[in-house]
C-alpha cells in the first residue's frame, strides 16, 4: 500500500502505526493518527520531502486520515490534500451498499459489526467526528480530497456521501468509483490488472492534488 502510494503519487510516504483494539479501543487510534500527523508536520525537513503535506489511508486508515485532516485543519495547519481509499466515515449510518454488499465480497457485515464492537462498541456517540468524520460540524476549508470507492463494498455509499458533503461545504472532492472492485482491492494489484489500473490512476490523481 505505502509503496503504491509513494510510486504512484511521486511523494514521500511516512507509514505510521497506531494502537489497536481491543486492548486500546477508540479513541486511541484516532489520537495516535493525529499525533503522528502533527509530528510529521513539524519534521517535514527531516523526512526527504518539501513543505507540502497530505494524508492518506484505506478503510480504517481512510477513517483516520479523514480525522487527521480535520484535526490539523482545526490546528491551522494547511494540508495539500487527502487520499481516502474506501474509507469508513459514518459508523452508525444506514446505506444501501451495506445491504447490497453485506455478504460475499470479502468485507462482510458480520465482520464489520465485530470490528466495530471491539473498536468502539462501548462508545455511546456514533456521530463523534473522531469516529464518524462525516458528522463533523463544519467541513468547510478542509483540504481537497481524492476519494476511492468500490462497487461491491459495504462502505461504498458512505465514502461517496463524504465526497458530496465535502463538495457541499466548498471543498474539492474527486470521488473515483471503480466498477467491479471489492473492498481491499488496493492490495490486489498483483493478481488483478483492473485493480492495478485503478491503483495507478487514483495514486497519480493524488499526486496531482499534492502539486496543484
Amino acid at each position: 500500500m505505502a509503496r503504491n502510494v509513494c510510486r504512484g503519487s511521486r511523494a514521500v510516504v511516512v507509514a505510521v502505526d497506531y494502537r489497536l483494539a481491543p486492548e486500546h479501543p477508540f479513541p486511541a487510534a484516532a489520537e495516535d493518527a493525529v499525533a503522528a500527523a502533527r509530528w510529521i508536520a513539524q519534521h517535514l525537513g527531516e523526512l526527504g520531502g518539501d513543505a507540502r503535506l497530505g494524508v492518506a489511508g484505506d478503510s480504517a486508515g481512510g477513517n483516520l486520515a479523514a480525522v487527521a485532516a480535520q484535526q490539523l485543519h482545526a490546528d491551522g495547519r494547511a494540508l495539500a490534500g487527502q487520499f481516502l481509499i474506501y474509507p469508513a466515515v459514518d459508523a452508525g449510518g444506514e446505506y444501501p451498499s451495506r445491504v447490497q454488499n453485506a455478504k460475499g465480497y470479502f468485507l462482510e457485515q458480520p465482520s464489520m459489526h465485530w470490528f466495530y464492537g471491539h473498536y468502539a462498541g462501548a462508545w455511546e456517540d456514533a456521530k463523534d467526528p473522531r469516529l464518524s468524520p462525516l458528522h463533523a460540524a463544519d467541513l468547510a476549508g478542509l483540504p481537497s480530497a481524492v476519494i476511492v470507492t468500490a462497487q461491491y463494498d459495504p462502505l461504498r455509499d458512505e465514502g461517496e456521501a463524504y465526497g458530496k458533503a465535502l463538495r457541499a461545504a466548498g471543498v474539492e472532492a474527486d470521488v473515483r468509483h471503480y466498477n467491479g472492485m471489492i473492498h481491499g482491492f488496493f492490495d490486489m494489484g498483483t493478481i488483478s490488472p483492473a485493480a492495478q489500473t485503478a491503483i495507478e490512476e487514483s495514486c497519480a490523481r493524488f499526486g496531482e492534488l499534492l502539486r496543484h
